[in-house]
């Protein structure tokens, strides 16, 4: 019995430290790489991962829920989160992210984005601008491209980028979606000009992903660590692999 308790003493000490942090959809697809090359790194660490859409995540903490370190689809978030005084340390920039027009199936994006217009495609999936991201970028590259008002009837809308993955796979004819999204497993196959296409950066304004430090863990090592850890070249070269811009 002695030593049973000695080896649960020891066992728990191997995750002593643990960071909560808030992660925004579209950086699931590279969020298994990240904890396991930070815990590889740091195995007396462990990083407790919730996922939600940006806006979801930023009204969690802004009433109080306790993680350590937001991880934003955009910069406005964690903005407004240092402008509430929740943080100390002004957010930073770790990537840029970009969007992608997606389909299952193939089809002739020769046309560009006004293939949306034609009436095989009768539902388009999108991420809600209300609340994702990645969903304003959206909005914004069709109000450019002078197809947002002809378009919106067809409009399905996910609460985050990886709700839209979800419709645009199963609900939507096609759909806008994050880059980062096509390096899963169950996108990879998919082919450039058959499957999907890049929607161009002209279009919509950077998707400048943003990290917040917050208040409740500023006194943590291990926070700390992790954050350093996103902004090394190890965090960068994984980012790289998902289709994120480095800046």
């Amino acid at each position: 019995m002695k030593f049973f308790l000695i080896f649960l003493l020891l066992l728990s000490s191997v995750y002593a430290g643990s960071v909560k942090v808030a992660v925004a959809a579209n950086v699931n697809y590279a969020m298994a790489d990240l904890k396991k090359e930070f815990e590889r790194l740091h195995p007396a660490t462990h990083l407790q991962i919730t996922l939600g859409s940006s806006g979801k995540l930023t009204a969690q903490i802004l009433h109080g829920a306790p993680y350590d370190i937001f991880l934003s689809a955009d910069m406005a978030y964690p903005e407004a989160i240092y402008q509430k005084h929740l943080s100390s340390l002004k957010p930073v920039v770790y990537a840029r992210g970009t969007l992608v027009c997606f389909s299952v199936k193939k089809r002739d994006f020769s046309k560009g984005l006004a293939l949306l217009q034609t009436q095989k495609i009768k539902k388009i999936a999108i991420a809600n601008p209300k609340t994702a991201p990645y969903g304003k970028a959206t909005k914004e590259a069709l109000q450019n491209a002078k197809l947002y008002e002809t378009l919106q009837k067809k409009f399905v809308y996910g609460e985050s980028i990886a709700q839209t993955v979800s419709y645009t796979l199963n609900a939507a004819d096609i759909g806008f979606i994050a880059k980062s999204s096509l390096f899963s497993k169950q996108l990879s196959a998919y082919k450039k000009e058959e499957h999907w296409i890049d929607v161009e950066n002209s279009l919509y304004s950077p998707i400048n992903q943003g990290m917040v430090l917050l208040k409740r863990g500023e006194a943590s090592g291990e926070v700390k660590l992790f954050y350093d850890f996103m902004l090394s070249e190890a965090a960068k070269k994984i980012l790289q692999r998902y289709g994120y811009i480095l800046l």
